[in-house]
């Protein structure tokens, strides 16, 4: 055992040397490999910090959330809608009211969008500083959304029933919206106009992470305003975007989805065997069908860092082979002093080795930083699993591409690697 390890520590001492003695040959030798391991580490740190960011902020509707609006989640996500879609009635605040009282469900809110678009009513918000915007998210809801974990209040409170009901004019802001209209005080008690009513703040919403560092206008999901749902159809009466937010019992998250669909398909009148005329998801289904976009580019990620790789590999088995001619009269003597075939493969397998694992550490250390970099202005972070994959997966391609001149620099006949010249 002892000699077996004196020998391969004096094979990695060789290899070494030799790694040394030809400094600018073995940089451009391993400039695949670095690339290679570079992509692998940048990617799957982009990929990863968008799955955890995406999960993060889809969670913080809640595990037990049920999520119903009359497209299906698919369509909203691509933005790709059927003729049939299109034509489906919309949710309603009566399907609201019978998915409370079925026995899996804890709570379930309506949240209607009036916020601008294309084709819609133009609704400003202004306030007594004089500014005035068009990008303010709007929707309107019921009290109680404050029995979900969909947005956390800071200050003040939520409206009340007979606020609700009465269709008083309060509102909730979010961080953006109480930065950008009360900069220098508590916007508590202080007043909005939003589509030509005035509306009284009676409380400040916490400040929500977004996914990819947010955006500006109503890519900002704190530049939101909620309101009771009377007071939204006051100021848009057309509106029909209602989405649905339903929370399931503890423990009871499979049941509820049973029974939602169940009702809902009642309530639309949808024939026995026909698909759904609503969409209806989960948290965890929707984190599934985003990682399953996430996973195509991973895919993509192997092949464009194996093309690195390969190349980085072939470099090595060339460089390899040129090492393997040039010191073929050291092979011949060492083979004459005792040496055996074995100890000269390994020799050589190591010597390929020690060049890709040093491109790999290279690799990884500009795919670090690049990483820290990217993380700047984009949800990223380097997995546990990334930088030993992309080491050992360097170390791998040195053995895989040096065996070749390693065998071949073992079946040298020692008699004739000693008359080589």
């Amino acid at each position: 055992m002892i000699l077996k390890s004196n020998a391969f520590y004096e094979n990695m001492k060789m290899a070494f040397a030799t790694l040394r003695a030809n400094k600018l040959r073995s940089f451009l030798t391993i400039i695949g490999v670095v690339i290679g391991v570079v992509v692998v580490m940048t990617i799957s740190s982009i990929i990863s910090g968008i799955d955890l960011a995406v999960k993060k902020q889809i969670e913080s509707f809640g595990t037990r959330s049920i999520f119903l609006r009359k497209f299906d989640i698919k369509a909203i996500q691509t933005g790709r809608r059927s003729q049939e879609e299109r034509m489906r009635k919309p949710l309603t605040v009566e399907d609201v009211e019978a998915l409370k009282n079925l026995s899996s469900i804890e709570v379930a809110v309506p949240f209607l969008d009036i916020t601008n678009n294309f084709f819609g009513q133009k609704l400003l918000v202004s306030g007594r500083n004089g500014k005035t915007s068009s990008s303010v998210r709007l929707q309107g809801t019921m009290p109680d959304v404050e029995k979900t974990s969909t947005v956390i209040l800071k200050e003040g409170r939520w409206f009340t029933t007979n606020e609700a009901d009465d269709k008083t004019d309060v509102c909730l802001i979010g961080s953006s919206v109480a930065e950008a209209y009360f900069p220098f005080g508590s916007a508590i008690g202080e007043e909005l106009e939003v589509g030509g009513r005035i509306f009284r703040v009676i409380g400040v919403l916490e400040k929500k992470e977004q996914l990819f560092g947010g955006g500006s206008g109503s890519n900002d999901q704190n530049n939101v305003i909620y309101m009771g749902l009377g007071s939204a159809l006051r100021l848009k009466p057309y509106a029909d975007d209602l989405f649905i937010l339903a929370v399931a019992k503890e423990g009871r998250l499979d049941d509820a989805k049973d029974q939602v669909q169940d009702l809902l398909r009642v309530r639309r009148q949808v024939k026995f065997g026909e698909p759904n005329n609503f969409g209806m998801e989960t948290a965890a289904g929707i984190i599934e069908q985003f990682q399953s976009i996430t996973a195509g580019v991973a895919l993509a990620m192997v092949v464009i860092s194996s093309i690195g790789l390969m190349i980085g590999g072939i470099g090595v088995m060339n460089i390899m082979l040129v090492s393997v001619t040039e010191r073929t009269r050291e092979i011949g003597i060492r083979k004459a002093i005792g040496a055996r075939q074995t100890d000269i493969l390994l020799q050589f397998l190591i010597e390929a080795a020690t060049l890709t694992g040093f491109g790999g550490l290279v690799g990884l250390s500009f795919g670090w930083v690049l990483t820290l970099l990217i993380a700047l202005v984009f949800p990223s972070y380097v997995p546990w699993w990334a930088p030993p994959l992309g080491f050992g997966v360097s170390v791998g391609i040195g053995v895989i591409f040096g065996l070749f001149p390693a065998w071949k620099a073992a079946r040298l006949d020692p008699i004739e690697s000693l008359r080589y010249e």
